[in-house]
């Protein structure tokens, strides 16, 4: 699948505005890429592909879950702005036949983290905090942290992720909890 097949395989599913944020998001992630060494390609396309389902009615995502065999739990019940990434690798795999499983995990959990990612899933989960039409509070830190390094990063968008969760009294996913030990941790131990 080559970078224009994903563009024209999103563009007819999002909005404008949406489908801008793809691409922005790719081109975050293949700037990540370069730095880390890793694969701008991959990295581009899962770019392109994260917010595949962002825009499907809920009933759709959740039908596309249960199909392949996703059991939400309580919190992930509860947060239905989580469901489009659960959603999004299911419908790769299941309708879009991609095996890739370093790239379905990257969309996965872009919007959660977990403890053990990838490089890539590194890559996809900051380049989406800091493609370039984000102006939140807070997204200039995330944006130097990035420039130190990508660990840096992540632990900056996990930080910013727990706080404005918790500020805003809402559920926080136990993926969230454990990327955030395991990447501070890893930092730590490597100091």
């Amino acid at each position: 699948m080559t970078l224009s097949d994903c563009e024209n395989i999103i563009r007819p599913l999002l909005s404008e505005r949406r489908y801008q944020h793809c691409v922005n998001v790719a081109r975050e992630a293949k700037a990540l890429a370069e730095r880390c060494g890793a694969d701008t390609q991959k990295a581009q396309k899962a770019g392109l592909l994260h917010d595949i389902m962002k825009e499907a009615p809920p009933d759709e995502q959740l039908k596309i879950m249960e199909a392949s065999g996703i059991i939400l739990t309580n919190v992930e019940r509860g947060a239905p702005k989580l469901w489009h990434a659960m959603a999004g690798a299911a419908y790769l795999e299941r309708e879009l036949h991609i095996a890739d499983r370093d790239l379905l995990n990257a969309v996965r959990y872009h919007t959660t983290g977990r403890a053990g990612m990838s490089v890539l899933e590194k890559i996809i989960f900051v380049a989406d905090f800091i493609s370039a039409e984000r102006d939140y509070d807070g997204v200039e830190g995330i944006r130097a942290a990035a420039q130190k390094g990508l660990e840096s990063a992540v632990i900056a968008g996990l930080a910013f992720t727990l706080a404005d969760l918790a500020q805003a009294h809402k559920p926080i996913h136990p993926d969230t909890f454990s990327a955030y030990n395991d990447v501070l941790l890893s930092q730590n131990r490597q100091q």
